[in-house]
């Protein structure tokens, strides 16, 4: 079963957004979408979700699922402004409950947040299949970057979320609370025991100077190519390699924004008696 596969790019964040559906039929998926956000200002915009939204409309689709592969540092989620506009169900792994839980005490949240994943419409368990349309797909635990991370495969396309990126940029790093350098290595490995011609379809491109953006790419050509974690790198190898280039690396900028509202699926947190919502940034805990 062949999926079609329409790309949106987000050069802020680097973040690629995918609608997915079948030749013929309405039905659709939107994986990993983006809410615009201005740190400066604390102001967010709807631009990038809105050219999903024209896209969906303009094909006469029917939003069925809409998709997070985790609960993402680097952007703010659009699920909710999508489900009202659209329909759909916001769904994600089930570990997701793991990610609340240790977030939750970072950030001091409300008493009243619930550590269950019930903010999302649906948790997937290992191996749990579902359908777009005609298209038959499955919920594929790969945890590793964090602990709720989830591939989706969907007829003969996966989208990896930030397990893996680009062969030539290499694969997500671990070093956020509850990552794991080898829980990745074996993630890594169960996407390369797909059959080698599967289309692997990335949440981010970082790429290096000389060439612009891409998103697609095959198992086989990660197998042979991926700078960190090609066939042949023992899970030791990769582990070290990892956790000391990790150690060089900035928080993402986006992150305490990020973190907390995606835990929610993307809703705001409560208003303040003021009727103004608030993030909250910790000082000196990370």
């Amino acid at each position: 079963m062949q999926a079609i596969v329409q790309p949106f790019f987000d050069p802020a964040t680097s973040t690629i957004t995918y609608v997915v559906y079948q030749e013929g039929r309405p039905e659709c998926a939107i994986i990993d979408s983006v809410l615009d956000y201005d740190p400066r200002a604390g102001r967010t915009s709807t631009a990038r979700a809105d050219e999903v939204i024209a896209f969906v409309r303009e094909h006469a689709l029917q939003v069925e699922w809409i998709l997070e592969t985790h609960a993402h540092a680097d952007h703010l989620s659009a699920a909710p402004y999508l489900r009202r506009e659209l329909g759909g169900r916001i769904a994600i792994g089930r570990n997701i409950r793991i990610v609340q839980e240790t977030f939750k005490k970072l950030f001091n949240l409300e008493p009243a947040f619930r550590l269950d994943g019930s903010q999302f419409d649906h948790l997937f368990d290992e191996d749990e299949t579902f359908a777009i349309g005609g298209l038959t797909a499955k919920a594929l635990f790969v945890p590793g970057h964090t602990p709720a991370d989830v591939a989706y495969q969907i007829g003969d396309a996966v989208f990896a979320g930030d397990t893996l990126f680009m062969p030539d940029v290499g694969t997500a790093r671990c070093d956020f609370p509850g990552g794991d350098a080898h829980r990745l290595y074996r993630s890594i490995r169960k996407l390369f025991d797909l059959p080698g011609d599967t289309r692997l379809f990335m949440c981010h491109d970082y790429p290096p100077e000389g060439r612009g953006p891409r998103w697609e790419t095959t198992v086989q050509a990660q197998r042979t190519s991926n700078v960190q974690a090609h066939a042949g790198v023992t899970e030791e190898q990769f582990a070290a390699m990892r956790q000391q280039h990790d150690a060089t690396l900035g928080m993402p900028t986006l992150m305490l924004p990020a973190v907390q509202v995606n835990i929610r699926a993307g809703a705001f947190p409560p208003a303040d008696a003021n009727g103004i919502r608030y993030l909250k940034i910790p000082l000196n805990a990370l």
